[in-house]
């Protein structure tokens, strides 16, 4: 099966049944295991029943083209760090989501590495033209490869170009078959043993390159339930606000671990990566303010044109809703 077919089966069909709504004494809330956030704290506590006034049932999954496709049927209707590629891939086939808040941003943990042996850095970057650099097309990796070059000056059509999953361009780069490997993970920490990355996580984020995942939810259900939205958001917030105090992270860190399935070296590892915004900083033009509602319009451009989606919305502006976020702050 093609990407774009993999990628679209799971919201065929679905977009008109997005509204669909929960019992009024329970809702579903979709998230990751070993995907560790201060929220599984909150989770883990009973702090979000405690502040909603109902019960909760928390339900994994394996990726957020699922989630979508849950919210679609109204099984779901709240999704944690969904991912913004997959978020992209629904409202761009028809899907009425939105985008309540930014539950992780995580560019460390998705980047490009040039081979050691070539001695490249930011400083010398416009060296990469006519190398060759596997990258894994359609995805977030693929929009900050491209806004990376044209931030450098590189032409792309100079150089060669092979879309490859980031495990096997982690083990080409360390085979030495590539020059450069763009991805995410696992793969990028073991490409990192074989090379360097041209920009940090912050210098990307400042270039408007994002890596970000997002609390979403059906635009109908979100509508009718605000109030009830933006209590969990607040939790959210209450519960990052917490981790950001390095006093409360040694009770929190045994709890995030179990309720993530993980270690807590491997726990610890991870989330250090993370960054966490706070609600003045998401509602802020650097994110929901306007940049996020860019860079999906850009991620979908690449999609298009990797052919993974048919085609892209003219603007996303419609995808975000910050006013639950906005109810969250002032409470």
């Amino acid at each position: 099966m093609s990407l774009k077919s993999k990628l679209m089966s799971a919201v065929a069909g679905c977009a008109m049944l997005a509204g669909a709504q929960a019992a009024a004494e329970e809702i579903t809330v979709a998230y990751f295991l070993e995907w560790p956030m201060p929220f599984q704290y909150a989770k883990a506590m009973g702090m979000y029943e405690e502040a909603l006034g109902m019960d909760i049932n928390w339900v994994s999954f394996e990726s957020g083209v699922k989630m979508s496709a849950a919210m679609a049927s109204g099984d779901v209707q709240l999704s944690v760090s969904q991912g913004v590629p997959p978020f992209v891939v629904a409202t761009s086939a028809g899907q009425d989501l939105q985008i309540l808040d930014v539950a992780v941003s995580y560019a460390e943990n998705d980047n490009c590495v040039v081979a050691e042996a070539l001695e490249i850095d930011k400083t010398s970057a416009g060296e990469l033209a006519g190398k060759k650099v596997a990258v894994p097309l359609g995805t977030a990796a693929h929009y900050g490869f491209l806004k990376q070059m044209s931030h450098f000056g590189v032409d792309v059509a100079s150089m060669e170009v092979v879309d490859m999953d980031p495990p096997d361009g982690a083990a080409a780069i360390a085979q030495g078959a590539i020059d450069m490997f763009c991805g995410w993970g696992g793969s990028l920490r073991r490409a990192k043993e074989h090379g360097n990355v041209l920009l940090t996580g912050d210098e990307k984020t400042e270039l408007g390159i994002l890596v970000f995942d997002v609390t979403s939810g059906p635009a109908a259900w979100v509508a009718e339930n605000s109030d009830t939205v933006a209590k969990f958001l607040k939790v959210t917030a209450d519960a990052n606000a917490m981790w950001a105090d390095e006093a409360n992270q040694a009770k929190m860190l045994p709890v995030i671990a179990k309720d993530a399935g993980m270690d807590e070296d491997a726990t610890m590892e991870t989330i250090s990566t993370f960054t966490f915004p706070t609600v003045e900083e998401q509602l802020s033009g650097k994110w929901l303010g306007g940049n996020a509602q860019s860079f999906m319009k850009g991620v979908a451009d690449v999609f298009v044109e990797a052919k993974s989606i048919d085609q892209a919305l003219d603007s996303y502006e419609n995808a975000v809703n910050v006013a639950p976020l906005q109810s969250a702050q002032g409470m």
